[in-house]
């Protein structure tokens, strides 16, 4: 009869002591890609089996490859990091997520938790947290950068949603494919939803940043971070 730990392996998901920890990396820039690949697979047992420049084909090769961590830059085009971590963490829980980004940003890291990311991580800081990170979560505990406080963590844990003009991770995600050229269409499927919640959103977001033109919508993406100038 064969076991249980048999047939998890057959996906890339049996684990023992000396179980390679399978990665995908998703970062819209060639060179970060190249230069954590080179990182990751010095070291013994880890493999890079996945990379991606976007964060629909992120989505894609997670279900393709079934990683045991997944490395998601926020700032992908497409799909940004956060809400594919939102997907892939549906789609596969078992694999853990891991924001790789520039953006020191409180709410960013709440919406990573809330999305089913268990690290953030600064590229600032990848030189010498990089590999505590993965190691971290390929034992399926936690991983955030030095600036994460305990306040911040215990504000995720008590308050579920900002009052005021904050937006949602999904309204985010609209904005950033709004201020690419996206149309509602094309959003909605990007963000597998339908035509009319992608229109709902828009009106929502316009009246929640009280703006009155597609030109301002880009301007405060551009602000915010959400899309690269």
């Amino acid at each position: 009869m064969q076991s249980p730990d048999a047939d998890n392996s057959s996906n890339g998901w049996g684990k023992c002591r000396h179980a390679v920890t399978r990665i995908l990396i998703a970062d819209d820039h060639d060179v970060v890609r190249s230069g954590l690949r080179s990182i990751l697979e010095a070291q013994p047992n880890w493999e890079v089996v996945a990379e991606a420049a976007d964060g629909k084909e992120a989505i894609l090769e997670a279900i393709e490859t079934k990683p045991d961590i997944a490395v998601l830059d926020y700032s992908l085009p497409l799909v940004n990091g956060i809400e594919a971590m939102r997907q892939i963490h549906s789609l596969l829980p078992r694999t853990e997520g891991l924001i790789f980004t520039m953006h020191d940003n409180d709410a960013l890291i709440e919406d990573a938790l809330k999305a089913g990311a268990r690290g953030y991580l600064l590229k600032s800081e990848a030189k010498r947290n990089l590999i505590a990170a993965i190691e971290a979560l390929a034992s399926h505990k936690p991983f955030f950068a030095s600036h994460v406080s305990e306040a911040l963590l215990q504000s995720f844990l008590t308050i579920s949603n900002r009052s005021g003009s904050t937006l949602t991770n999904r309204q985010r995600s609209v904005v950033q494919l709004i201020a690419e050229g996206h149309t509602n269409k094309q959003i909605a499927s990007l963000l597998s939803i339908s035509v009319k919640t992608v229109e709902t959103h828009r009106s929502a977001i316009m009246h929640k940043l009280d703006l009155h033109s597609p030109a301002a919508l880009v301007r405060y993406a551009i602000r915010n971070s959400l899309i690269e100038a």
